[in-house]
Formats: structure tokens, sequence, C-alpha cells
């Protein structure tokens, strides 16, 4: 099968369509699998939570330097902007003094570093990282949110599932149709959105490095 040419093909279907096969490798990941279907214990969902803070550190760490910028600039967002929540999140599971324990897995730290590293050097890198990020959290997100309301007993979109609460996006819907519209204007030309692309698949991969490290730290418990 051939690639989508990208001057042929909008960009956000490019996206789509180029990483589909490693965003689903990542969404039926073992530890995933297991977590979904409540055969893990809440410290399995409070670890995989600490892993998202050491990501979602690196991505928003340098958000307002990108803010001006032609490319990453348009994505850079507020009501995206999901650390506040991490730890609001972590400080119900692990108390006041989670910093205190907080440790990032060797794949954990290996993903939030090229993160950093694109945000720092790499626009249409950063972008990649973003759109993986917290489109995914707009989707599929809500599948763990609605999971872990039901068998840890969180308030409904309270404390401990803060993270996949988007409080100042009221159609999650629209706001995904005008993300994929940004998408598909990034001012960057053809060979750049191919990088653009491979990035994208790289941070799947990255990801579901972390969720197979996971499985492992916690492997099916039923």
């Amino acid at each position: 099968m051939n690639a989508p040419d990208p001057s042929r093909t909008e960009f956000s279907t490019l996206l789509r369509t180029a990483s589909y096969d490693r965003h689903r490798e990542a969404n039926t990941s073992a530890f995933i699998t297991d977590l979904l279907a409540g055969r893990l214990g809440i410290e399995a969902y409070a670890r995989y939570t600490e892993q998202l803070w050491f990501v979602y550190e690196a991505l928003e760490a340098g958000a307002e330097r990108l803010a001006g910028d032609p490319v990453a600039g348009p994505f850079v967002r507020p009501e995206l902007f999901r650390l506040a929540a991490l730890e609001r999140d972590l400080t119900h599971l692990r108390g006041r003094r989670w910093r205190a324990g907080l440790t990032a897995l060797p794949a954990t730290r290996a993903y939030a570093a090229r993160v950093r590293e694109c945000a720092e050097q790499w626009p249409g890198g950063y972008v990649a990282h973003h759109y993986t990020r917290y489109l995914g959290d707009l989707a599929g997100g809500q599948i763990i949110r609605d999971t872990a309301e039901r068998t840890w007993g969180f308030t409904r979109k309270g404390d401990g599932v803060r993270f996949y609460v988007f409080e100042g996006i009221a159609n999650p819907a629209a706001f995904k149709r005008a993300y994929r519209a940004l998408l598909d204007g990034i001012r960057v030309d053809d060979l750049e959105k191919q990088r653009v692309v491979a990035e994208c698949e790289r941070a799947y991969t990255m990801n579901t490095a972390v969720l197979r490290a996971l499985g492992e730290e916690f492997p099916q418990s039923a």
C-alpha cells in the first residue's frame, strides 16, 4: 500500500492514517486492556497518573515560549493544559507529599526527554506530540475516566479523574474539528509534514513503551 501523498491529502488525515497502527497498538496494550477491564488495582492507576505527569510537564513547560511560533503557536491552547489537573489528581491519590515519591520509569524518562527536546528545538515535532496526547485525552481518555469512576468510586469528574475533564471545552467534538483544521493549515512544506508524521509515529511508539513497562510492573491480577 502506497503512503498518502502529503501534497494531495489533508494533513489531519495524513497524520491519522499514517499513525493508525501504532495508535491502535497503544490503545490495545495489555496494561490499558487490563485497566479498562477492572483487573488492576488503584495503585496501577496512580502509577500511570504519575507517568503522565512527566510527559505533560515536558509538554507544557515550553508552551508559553512557543505561543508566538508560527508553526506551534496556534496549537498552544490553555484550555488543553493538563498539568494542574494531574497535580490535583496526584494529591488525591498520593497525598500532599506526592512529589516526594514521584518516580519516572525509564521509558517515561525517554518519552519526556524527547517531548522536551522537540519543544526546545523543533516546533513541528512539538505539534506531533501535542496532537498525539491532547486529542487522545479528549477522545479515548474519557473511557479511562468512566472506568476509574466506576471501579474506584471517584466522584464523577472530581478529584482523581480531573486530568480527563476539560472544563474549558464545552463542545469536544467541535474543538476537535477546529484542531484538525489547524493541522490542515499548518505552515510547513511537504517534506516537513513527512517529518511530523514520522514524529507522530515515534510518539505513539514511546507511549506504548511506557504502557508496556507499566504492564510488567502490574501484571494482570485476575
